[in-house]
């Protein structure tokens, strides 16, 4: 199993959530089997997103997506996005 951290700032919450939650198949089809997002307490347009996939491959595959990277620039993502993986 591994785990990846994202983290990032986003334009507007709202307007990122949408894009977020309109790319669940995405996210299946790209092999993730668990996701949560979380907002920073003071700072509510920096986000947290975790997800869990089988393996490091697996979601080095999917980071490595054009449609991800379409999703993120639609969704308000400003600047590159933090992303840390762990087994």
């Amino acid at each position: 199993m591994a785990i990846a951290l994202i983290l990032h700032r986003v334009a507007d919450y709202d307007a990122w959530r949408k894009v977020y939650d309109s790319v669940a198949d995405m996210q299946k089809d790209g092999g993730v089997t668990k996701e949560s997002v979380h907002r920073m307490a003071d700072d509510p347009d920096n986000v947290l997103v975790i997800h869990e996939f089988e393996s490091v491959a697996a979601a080095k595959a999917f980071f490595a997506r054009a449609n991800l990277k379409d999703a993120m620039q639609r969704g308000g993502v400003q600047g590159e996005p933090r992303i840390e993986l762990f087994e």
